[in-house]
């Protein structure tokens, strides 16, 4: 979580002149489970059928085997390098989710459109420590609606609930 003026350019060129970033994190690490396990589990599958395909001459097919693997790190070196450049950033006026590597998608709702905020984990997001925020606003479709693999997802839903309903002491300044 950060505070301050240290967001990315990438996310920084999103935010308005007289807005103020409060929260900015980046997506759970957890994100990455199922392309990390595709990349072990095509290395089992790889190291297997070279052994078979060695054994019964199979040059081409092991090339074929390897060439299908390393498509599948690529991918998984693209999924880690998305993953880096999105976050979820709240700013005194509005939550936006920024996406994409090459195409960048910016979702947005603005704080005082929100009518009910809540978060939901799953066994998996309870033991590695991330969840999901579920937004809502007034009977409209937003661009918005929820956040997936949101790190300490109890500290943010307070943060930003202080923020979207403040108490009625911090109405007196």
């Amino acid at each position: 979580m950060t505070h301050g003026d240290s967001a990315p350019s990438s996310v920084n060129r999103y935010l308005l002149p007289h807005e103020q970033q409060v929260i900015m994190v980046r997506r759970h690490p957890a994100v990455l489970l199922r392309p990390v396990a595709e990349i072990f589990g095509g290395l089992i599958i790889a190291g297997l059928l070279s052994k078979w395909l060695s054994g019964n001459g199979g040059g081409q097919a092991l090339v074929i085997v390897w060439w299908a693997w390393l498509l599948l790190l690529i991918r998984f070196v693209w999924k880690v390098a998305e993953w880096s450049v999105d976050y979820f950033v709240v700013t005194s006026q509005r939550m936006l989710l920024t996406t994409g590597l090459i195409t960048r998608k910016v979702a947005m709702m603005p704080l005082g459109k929100v009518t009910d905020m809540s978060f939901q984990r799953s066994l998996l997001g309870r033991l590695l420590g991330y969840g999901e925020f579920v937004l809502e606003s007034a009977g409209q479709d937003q661009a918005l609606r929820t956040v997936p693999y949101i790190p300490y997802p109890e500290t943010l839903y307070l943060e930003v609930c202080q923020m979207i309903f403040p108490s009625k002491d911090n109405d007196d300044d």
